[in-house]
């Protein structure tokens, strides 16, 4: 289930763990000066596109939601407001980030924030046996099936 006995369970590892989901910690190495999801893909040895990242936005009508999309993709803050029923969205500050989600920036999961919020995840997700997403630490990953990390999250599906 988790990673080798030497890596760090994350609270993002002990959740999925307690509820029986499988999945496995995969570390990387950190560059603090690039922390972008390229980098991360080219450290796992995994296509950009398997390797997701978790963003927090605000919405004018519906407060914070996550966005969980394939590394190479830039946000579509139009259709990130329509999934998430605002009728406008932007990305947070950075300063808001940790104590909003408990997270920082280039370490943000989207499983085991401070408070659920509302998620959406990339349909290409579901093209892949398995993703990676953050583990809640910079360094290291969460390799999950979509489904499992859909159907943990509550998460909603977004169209391409």
């Amino acid at each position: 289930m988790a990673g080798s006995p030497h890596i760090q369970k994350t609270n993002a590892a002990r959740l999925l763990e307690a509820a029986g989901v499988a999945f496995e910690l995969v570390p990387y190495q950190v560059d603090e000066n690039n922390l972008a999801a390229e980098h991360v893909a080219e450290q796992l040895g995994e296509p950009i596109e398997q390797v997701f990242k978790t963003l927090v936005l605000r919405g004018d009508r519906g407060g914070l939601f996550v966005c969980v999309m394939p590394g190479n993709l830039e946000v579509d803050l139009k259709l990130a407001a329509k999934i998430s029923g605002n009728k406008s969205c932007s990305m947070i500050h950075m300063k808001e980030l940790l104590p909003e989600t408990g997270y920082i920036r280039g370490g943000c999961s989207p499983i085991g924030m401070k408070k659920p919020l509302p998620t959406f995840i990339h349909e290409s997700a579901l093209l892949y046996d398995c993703i990676f997403v953050s583990a809640g630490v910079r360094g290291l990953q969460i390799k999950i099936r979509p489904e499992d990390l859909i159907a943990f999250v509550g998460a909603g599906i977004y169209p391409l």
